[in-house]
């Protein structure tokens, strides 16, 4: 028991940190919108629009290596078994 919750452990905080590099990384707290700059064909003013997309933040990962953390504190409760010689 004790060897799977650090295995669960380890793999929820390398499974989250992979997502999160892969959907973007973003160093900020979690965005649902994100801003585009676009440029008017011609007035040629810079204008910004926002586009729908998740972007995974710091917080998410945090939230991973408190759960990584929670899973890994709880292996060490209970009682060994000890071998009868």
């Amino acid at each position: 028991m004790r060897t799977t919750l650090r295995l669960f452990a380890l793999l929820l905080l390398l499974g989250t940190a992979g997502w999160w590099v892969a959907a973007g990384k973003n160093p900020g707290w979690t965005k649902n919108k994100v801003a585009i700059e676009k440029k008017d064909e011609i007035t040629e003013i810079v204008f910004i629009e926002y586009e729908d997309r998740f972007v995974p933040g710091v917080d998410i990962l945090a939230a991973a290596v408190a759960g990584a953390v929670v899973l890994a504190g709880l292996s060490f409760l209970g009682r060994r078994k000890v071998a009868a010689s």
